[in-house]
């Protein structure tokens, strides 16, 4: 499997990240929150949002950075929720720090998230 992020993996619809929202389930590990949700069969991929909370970040280049680690963290680790059963999900990564975190405390927890919901 490539270890890619392709722009067909993306979660840009705004009508599937409402019902991520509504309908799907959570899974925490502090620092990220992943809200995950079923996707109909006729999606070949898993589709990925991230996102990082104003509030917290004033600045876009701290948003932008994080959300870079936790999109790097998931390119490398993706292979876990590709599972023979190939059932696909909406991900979105929400971080819920308040401080910047190492790239390995991220990578750790988006590994436990992948896991938790396979």
């Amino acid at each position: 499997m490539e270890q890619t992020f392709p722009r067909i993996e993306k979660l840009k619809s705004k009508q599937l990240i409402g019902q991520v929202f509504s309908k799907g389930k959570s899974v925490k590990k502090f620092p990220v929150l992943l809200l995950y949700y079923p996707l109909p069969t006729h999606y070949t991929t898993h589709k990925v949002a991230v996102s990082v909370p104003k509030r917290n970040f004033k600045k876009a280049v701290d948003r932008n950075r994080i959300k870079r680690l936790i999109r790097e963290a998931y390119r490398t680790q993706k292979q876990i929720v590709y599972t023979p059963n190939h059932k696909k999900f909406a991900i979105l990564f929400l971080y819920l720090g308040k401080e910047h975190k190492p790239y390995s405390k991220i990578q750790q927890a988006v590994n436990t998230l992948l896991h938790e919901i396979n």
